[in-house]
């Protein structure tokens, strides 16, 4: 898989690199997904890559499959440390591989349960939750971006590729339609290349939202549509927290979004999005079993659900293949409330244990007079 030669050959170390070691040609396997680097011969002392003189051929995996063709996809620029990227910076994803380019930022609020932070600035757990810890929170960047649909079929067993949906715009109130390829990214998964063609990803957003321009850097620009659309949706598109907590080794990130409120037999139904990322940091190969939810709503009304896997899946974390992603939705007929929980997880010897799922606020701070636009320009 794309991700997991990305991640053992290549992406562990080109965040590491200075600027003269970041530059160098990278080649993606659509039809495999597999990744192929072209380095100097020299070995860099801190990674152990080839670093300057003679061009040499490196395979990130074990074998190259017969008949299978590599299509060159452009030049690693270096990782900005400080700063964020612009429109139009064209990036491979560090986790799951593939391509994408950025539409625009989010700055969001970062709580992370893994790090402990003063009495000061931290953000108090909700009601009913697991422990007492209080959590401060730190200004993150994330990236509305557009995935190549090339690469959607070798990334659809680690991460939905319409995981962004929306409320439609009529009385059904369960009614929701999804925007394919669009993705929320953080911005240490963006390893940044560059590329001379003047339609490097495949989306059919891509050329409504963005312009070719050579004189600029990167080399496109946002067309007065995509600043249109994102003016339109920004209260349903705006990120504004993320959760995250690691327990024996498995990191969950949780990223909630508000979608809208819609009537039903008389009563305010109030919808949320979710996006959940699971992610083995150690080298242990485990497996998701069940899931675990507690959500309280603001009328006082506390659910249970508990079932197996997530959206009918019980993914497999190894070192290969460390992380999956999926988004689900809740409603509560309540304008906010709370969810926390735990995912069962079995080791390969067959025995289990809890992660913790880091509690999240539901909030229903944003106006809904407007109804999400979606497509409609």
């Amino acid at each position: 898989m794309a991700a997991c030669a990305l991640r053992r050959a290549l992406l562990s170390s080109v965040s590491t690199y200075s600027r003269k070691h970041t530059h160098r040609i990278l080649s993606f396997a659509e039809a495999s997904s597999r990744f192929d680097v072209y380095k100097p011969q020299q070995t860099c002392h801190v990674c152990g890559l080839f670093g300057s003189g003679q061009q040499r051929r490196f395979m990130s995996s074990r074998n190259r499959p017969e008949g299978k063709i590599l299509e060159t996809v452009g030049v690693f620029e270096a990782v900005k440390q400080h700063g964020k990227y612009e429109t139009g910076q064209l990036f491979l994803h560090s986790v799951f591989g593939y391509r994408g380019i950025v539409l625009f930022p989010w700055h969001a609020r970062l709580y992370d349960r893994d790090v402990t932070p003063p009495m000061s600035d931290s953000k108090p757990e909700p009601p009913g939750t697991h422990g007492s810890k209080e959590v401060k929170g730190k200004t993150h960047t994330y990236y509305q971006v557009l995935i190549d649909t090339r690469d959607c079929p070798h990334i659809s067993q680690r991460s939905q590729t319409e995981a962004v949906t929306f409320l439609a715009n009529h009385d059904d109130s369960r009614a929701l339609y999804a925007i394919p390829g669009l993705d929320y990214v953080s911005h240490e998964d963006i390893l940044p290349y560059y590329s001379t063609e003047q339609i490097p990803i495949q989306h059919e957003l891509f050329e409504r939202f963005l312009l070719y321009n050579p004189t600029k850097s990167p080399p496109f620009t946002a067309r007065d549509t995509l600043k249109a659309w994102q003016e339109k949706n920004h209260p349903w598109l705006e990120l504004s927290d993320v959760h995250r907590e690691t327990t024996e080794n498995i990191r969950v990130t949780v990223i909630p979004f508000y979608m809208g409120m819609r009537e039903a037999q008389n009563s305010h139904v109030y919808w949320w999005r979710y996006c959940i990322r699971l992610e083995n940091l150690g080298n242990e190969v485990v497996q998701l079993r069940e899931r675990h939810w507690r959500i309280f709503s603001l009328s006082g009304t506390l659910e249970t659900v508990r079932g197996r896997g997530v959206v009918g899946r019980e993914p497999v974390l190894s070192k290969e293949q460390p992380a999956f992603q999926y988004s689900s939705h809740v409603s509560l007929q309540a304008p906010s409330g709370h969810m926390w929980g735990t995912f069962r997880i079995e080791r390969t010897d067959g025995s289990h244990f809890d992660v913790r799922i880091p509690p999240f606020s539901l909030e229903s701070n944003k106006d809904d007079k407007a109804p999400p636009a979606g497509y409609t320009f």
